[in-house]
């Protein structure tokens, strides 16, 4: 079977089985936040300071969230039928129109911090493995545990008054500097300095988790069969570690990195209110402190899409790394 054959009906296979999760991640969000005490109404009824029964009652009848829970629901899911989020009573705009401002920005942050996340992960663990029990592995080991045991905001304050208090070498918030003119090269380097920060606080956690676990797949791979009968063969240890045990190693990785996207858009709603960063994450903070429950639906459909099609992805890259996948 060729491996375009194999990756098809991976791809068929994954995309059938999405379907039915989707739908009942919408229900299941929709429900348990019909749980959560007070509405869009009861806050902006508040904030104008006429908060009466009667305001409260009009702002209710006037968004909809007078009606029973079915009557809401059959609602929403018929606004997802015709590919609408919904109206936010906070912003007073679609609620596709908030979430697509936010959305590029959260969606940059989340894969620099995985990229870097897994190059590093992976290169340490990979040192870590080829010098297991020496003082390589063991300086290394003692890093990743700090990395794993810091809570995330605190990472973030302590990297802010490192580099951006005490040394002055990175902005401590934001995501571009306010009114610059500059384009181009200028404008990346620009946007890449305010990117340093957030995304190394969001991936610090996940370089030591891959690191680990490349650590301890790559130790288990240089013991099978295929490894020994390569060295065997003459191939040179760098060969081998790079052709047969790494690449086999990395199917735990990938794995467990595409498990780790929603964990990831978790963690941005720390970091981005941290680093005062425009995102889903901060977003949803808002939106939350405001029960503005629109957005947060839409926000948690997202991240549930978003981790459904990374777990997609991660089929695929795993059926490529080894034909011994089952895809039936």
């Amino acid at each position: 079977m060729s491996t375009m054959t194999r990756l098809a009906k991976v791809l068929r296979r994954t995309t059938l089985q999405a379907v039915p999760t989707v739908i009942g991640i919408v229900i299941l969000n929709f429900l348990l936040l019909q749980l959560a005490p007070g509405d869009a109404a009861d806050v902006l009824a508040g904030e104008s300071g006429s908060a009466t029964m009667e305001t409260v009652a009009a702002l209710r009848a006037r968004f909809g969230l007078d009606q029973p829970v079915l009557v809401q629901l059959i609602a929403y899911l018929d606004n997802l039928a015709h590919f609408s989020l919904g109206f936010s009573p906070r912003y007073n705009l679609p609620v596709s129109d908030i979430i697509a401002q936010r959305l590029p920005g959260t969606v940059i942050l989340m894969l620099t911090a995985l990229a870097l996340a897994l190059a590093l992960g992976i290169a340490l663990g990979t040192v870590m493995a080829t010098y297991a029990g020496r003082w390589p592995d063991r300086l290394i080991s003692v890093g990743i545990t700090l990395f794993y045991s810091i809570p995330g905001f605190w990472i973030g304050l302590m990297l802010i008054l490192l580099f951006s208090v005490k040394l002055g070498w990175l902005p401590s918030g934001g995501s571009g500097t306010i009114g610059t003119t500059v384009s181009g090269f200028a404008l990346v380097i620009d946007r890449a300095r305010y990117m340093v920060l957030p995304a190394l606080s969001l991936a610090l956690f996940y370089i030591a988790i891959y690191s680990r676990l490349t650590r301890a797949a790559m130790l288990d791979a240089q013991t099978q069969d295929y490894v020994r009968t390569a060295a065997a063969k003459g191939l040179s240890p760098f060969a081998i570690t790079f052709s047969h045990v790494l690449r086999n190693a990395l199917l735990p990785v990938t794995t467990v990195a595409g498990m780790h996207l929603g964990g990831l858009l978790g963690g941005a709603v720390v970091v981005e209110t941290v680093y005062s960063w425009p995102g889903l994450g901060r977003l949803a903070f808002e939106a939350v402190m405001s029960r503005d429950f629109s957005v947060l639906l839409g926000i948690l459909l997202l991240s549930s899409l978003l981790v459904i099609i990374a777990n997609v992805t991660v089929d695929l890259v795993q059926a490529w790394l080894d034909p011994r996948i089952e895809t039936r």
